[in-house]
């Protein structure tokens, strides 16, 4: 049985990207949730984790760690990781990537949180060009290869990568062009709605969180359990 280690609902957006790919492919995890407790928690996850980050997977006295080696992991086990078309597959693995090592700008000022809405301070010129992008990846992806996934008629790794930046694009109210139809898609399929609706339900509450989710604009709705 796999052990899945993640964080808080409404932060963690790299624990999201495994956790939403085993739920969509239908593989059975043990799901344990150690929240960020303080700014910094590299010691306290180290007792599970080498690098003191979630997500890690426990598999067979193995820890798999980060969301990338986790993903790769899984698809040397399990049909459906990565697309099955050739051409699909090769531009899922290259925007699965770029998503992994890029977009700094968008991580940085728009923060998840899956529970609110957020009016943003105008945009950086790095924010603008990592919006774009975005853009142009999900419209790229779309048209090249049918929806309503990324890649194509099925759920893969490519979709649980930018997955939560989907719940950013809902939080600040990003313009993604025709890429919304897959924002929408995405955000309606219950692994999803599963996770927000935990996130929703969440009590805790990380002050080095709040802080950078306050200074990225006015938050208009708060939906999460007071």
């Amino acid at each position: 049985m796999y052990v899945l280690i993640t964080a808080n609902r409404n932060y963690s957006s790299w624990s999201l990207r495994p956790w939403v790919l085993m739920r969509a492919l239908g593989l059975a995890f043990e799901d344990r949730i150690e929240p960020f407790a303080k700014p910094v928690n590299y010691e306290a996850f180290r007792s599970f984790s080498p690098t003191g980050q979630v997500p890690a997977l426990l598999h067979e006295g193995r820890t798999i760690y980060d969301s990338l080696g986790i993903t790769l992991y899984l698809a040397d086990r399990h049909a459906g990781v990565w697309p099955k078309d050739v051409d699909a597959r090769a531009w899922a693995q290259c925007a699965t990537a770029e998503m992994h090592s890029g977009f700094s700008a968008l991580r940085n000022d728009c923060t998840m949180n899956v529970g609110v809405r957020v009016t943003p301070k105008p945009m950086s010129d790095a924010l603008r060009t990592n919006v774009t992008r975005i853009r142009e990846l999900f419209e790229e992806g779309l048209t090249k290869f049918g929806g309503p996934w990324l890649a194509g008629a099925d759920f893969s790794a490519v979709d649980a990568f930018y997955a939560p930046v989907a719940f950013r694009i809902r939080t600040y109210g990003l313009d993604v062009g025709a890429g919304q139809a897959w924002v929408d898609h995405i955000l309606s399929h219950p692994a999803m709605q599963e996770w927000e609706r935990q996130a929703l339900l969440e009590e805790w509450r990380e002050e080095s969180h709040e802080a950078e989710l306050a200074a990225a604009g006015m938050i208009t709705a708060d939906y999460r359990t007071a």
